[in-house]
């Protein structure tokens, strides 16, 4: 007897929520915002400088898929600057004042709430993993979307360590609800961390194309199972993948 889909993890920016304009200006908006904060406590940062370094982190996180978090990064850098004894409310107030500006870039999709209510509808198990290099960044963008409530857990990489497509970022997931590979689909708009992943993962690949960047070699390289242009693809196409399964 073949197991049914009943486990969705979903992948959030791209996915589930879009920026609203180019992130370049926000981020030099954000930088700013980071080194005023840092400043009230006497502590001086040159906002290139901690963007050069946050292009660093990109790099290898992108290389290796564990994530060190935004918060490692800054304490890292200032304690080379000399200041190795800064108290944990300053980094955090300094982040904060960073994703201040950076929420407000982001936009819930306009079929992502009508989506989550059909599968909830029909008895699916909601749960979003984020590749993101703080937690409580994307806690608040959840709460502030009002979209707590449809999903059983919102994981991170800041919080888990590994990114996807890492298997253990999977792993991870599917442990919240002790569930197997073949009951569960990751959807998301990265061909990568969430196409590849998943299919490492021996789970259902659902590829959102809609926001979706990717070089040519890689649409030849990574095959999901679905492709969607929009969210509300989504039932219909798990109704198929239900009755094949019969």
């Amino acid at each position: 007897m073949s197991t049914s889909i009943q486990y969705l993890i979903f992948d959030l920016g791209g996915t589930l929520m879009h920026a609203r304009a180019d992130w370049d200006p926000i981020h030099e908006q954000a930088d700013e915002a980071l080194v005023q904060s840092l400043r009230g406590y006497d502590i001086h940062l040159d906002a290139k400088v901690f963007r050069a370094r946050l292009h660093e982190y990109y790099e290898q996180r992108d290389k290796d898929f564990y994530e060190t978090t935004y918060h490692l990064v800054l304490r890292e850098l200032l304690k080379e600057l000399g200041h190795a004894e800064v108290a944990e409310s300053v980094l955090r107030s300094a982040l904060d004042a960073l994703y201040v500006i950076t929420q407000k870039n982001w936009q819930l999709e306009s079929d992502s709430v009508e989506t989550l209510e059909a599968l909830k509808s029909q008895n699916y198990k909601l749960g979003i993993f984020s590749n993101a290099g703080d937690d409580k960044d994307v806690q608040d963008l959840i709460q502030s979307f009002g979209i707590r409530s449809y999903f059983d857990f919102v994981l991170t990489s800041a919080a888990c360590f590994y990114r996807k497509p890492h298997p253990r970022a999977f792993e991870i997931a599917l442990a919240q609800w002790n569930a197997t590979p073949n009951e569960a689909a990751m959807i998301g708009d990265s061909l990568e961390a969430d196409i590849r992943g998943a299919k490492q993962a021996d789970m259902i690949a659902i590829w959102l194309t809609r926001r979706a960047q990717f070089k040519d070699e890689d649409m030849h390289r990574i095959k999901p199972d679905f492709s969607l242009r929009k969210l509300t693809e989504l039932p219909p196409t798990l109704d198929r993948i239900a009755i094949s399964r019969r």
